[in-house]
């Protein structure tokens, strides 16, 4: 299939490495060309702008980093709203926000166009191993039509209903790992604290009760120092901030959501913006 594919960072390179090993002509389009320079080496096609790529794909994925971002690529005079190809097939990965989603899905339909909002999880490490957790919204129909090209890069791929469902499920998954990320880092902490050797201490917490993705993938670098991005530390407050938006709007008090993202934004302002999540644990170990 003619494939489109635009943003090529931490994750949209990877994900464009699966579409070309499963031998389908992906043309692409990203801000930065240098980013992009290995995936042209594997037979990708770089373009200049979205338009050129709307001229050339059938389906087409973005992968971009905030909202704004979202709307010029859809909305924007080179945008794909304005450029794609009758009953082309356009789905966003970015997490972005729900009432956007819905807006891109009716300005599409009304062009006879066919949009998907498909928010992702699983990080850097899912999206090389080709195991994301893909949270779909969008008209039925056309998730079933696009889900074998959804399945060479994710693993728990599901359905969740119209416009915006996925953007909303994807709420649902920075919550908890807002929480989450807390409790890793203070079990690290107390660890270190007790005399413990925190590595010994992942082998026996990790398996049980307390296991989760953070605590198994983001809890050794922590422990390594390495906070290289998997997932950007800008990107998970932009993140947090729209669920706290969507919770504000109903009247929803979520008050583990509201203090790690507080501590993510004094992590931000002390200049670790573009560090990983997992680089909460400097907020604790002063």
């Amino acid at each position: 299939m003619k494939l489109g594919f635009i943003g090529t960072g931490v994750m949209g390179n990877s994900l464009v490495k699966h579409l070309l090993d499963n031998h389908h002509e992906v043309a692409i389009y990203t801000r930065t060309a240098k980013k992009a320079e290995n995936l042209v080496e594997a037979g990708a096609m770089l373009f200049e702008s979205p338009k050129q790529v709307a001229d050339k794909a059938d389906v087409i994925f973005t992968m971009v980093g905030y909202p704004q971002d979202v709307e010029e690529v859809y909305f924007g005079e080179n945008g794909l709203l304005q450029h794609a190809k009758e009953n082309a097939v356009l789905i966003d990965l970015t997490t972005s926000k729900p009432n956007l989603a819905q807006r891109i899905f009716q300005a599409a339909a009304e062009r006879g166009i066919h949009t998907l909002d498909a928010p992702v999880s699983g990080g850097d490490i899912g999206a090389q191993k080709g195991t994301l957790s893909i949270m779909v919204g969008g008209e039925q129909p056309t998730f079933i039509s696009v889900l074998p090209l959804l399945e060479l890069f994710g693993e728990n791929i599901i359905y969740q209903g119209p416009a915006g469902s996925g953007q909303h499920t994807k709420m649902c998954n920075q919550i908890n790992i807002a929480s989450n990320m807390i409790g890793v880092c203070e079990s690290l902490i107390y660890a270190k604290k007790a005399g413990l050797d925190p590595e010994t201490v992942l082998r026996s917490i990790s398996t049980g009760a307390a296991g989760s993705w953070s605590l198994s993938n983001l809890a050794p670098r922590m422990i390594k120092e390495d906070f290289e991005p998997g997932f950007y530390i800008k990107h998970f407050i932009k993140d947090m901030k729209i669920a706290a938006e969507e919770a504000e709007a109903w009247g929803l008090d979520l008050p583990g959501l509201r203090l790690s993202l507080q501590m993510y934004e004094s992590l931000a302002a002390e200049g670790y913006n573009d560090n990983g999540t997992q680089t909460l644990i400097k907020y604790f170990d002063k």
